[in-house]
């Protein structure tokens, strides 16, 4: 009887195997990396004190309450031509003013700074380029008794207006 011999090769020599094992690999490398990602870096829009940030909520709403009582409202603009951040309050007796823009998801882009309007309210201070981004405004007076905060999508928006709610 003539049996036709098929030669054997090594199965490391096949592609079938490898094939087969190239999914749970890609899946083990893919998961290797997100576990590396998601330890790496912190997640800077996660609170840790729930209840402290609850509780400063009542603090933010009685200073929006004073500056309605106050009829304030601040209009702000930026000049990426000359890099000017220029604006205008509609009283003159506030002060200095403390504007806060931050940055949406990078707390380490927030622009703190003091704006002092002239006897007209209005203001004008150098500001390096202004990130394209959407960016949460706050506008505070000298003794943080009253506030104004809105949002900005700079440069969609060139400018934004903050009126009490």
């Amino acid at each position: 009887m003539n049996t036709l011999a098929m030669p054997v090769t090594p199965w490391w020599k096949q592609r079938w195997p490898w094939l087969l094992m190239a999914g749970p690999a890609i899946v083990v490398v893919a998961g290797t990396y997100t576990a590396w990602l998601a330890t790496s870096s912190a997640d800077p829009l996660v609170v840790g004190d729930y209840y402290k940030e609850g509780k400063a909520i009542n603090q933010d709403l009685r200073r929006d309450r004073v500056a309605a009582q106050m009829g304030l409202s601040v209009a702000l603009g930026y000049d990426a031509a000359n890099g000017l951040l220029t604006g205008r309050i509609n009283r003159k007796d506030t002060g200095p003013l403390m504007l806060h823009l931050s940055h949406a998801t990078l707390p380490e882009k927030d622009i703190r700074m003091v704006l002092v309007p002239d006897e007209n309210g209005a203001f004008s201070v150098a500001l390096p380029m202004l990130e394209r981004s959407r960016w949460i405004v706050l506008v505070e007076g000298p003794k943080r008794d009253w506030r104004l905060a809105g949002a900005w999508k700079y440069p969609v928006q060139q400018g934004v207006a903050l009126l009490p709610d």
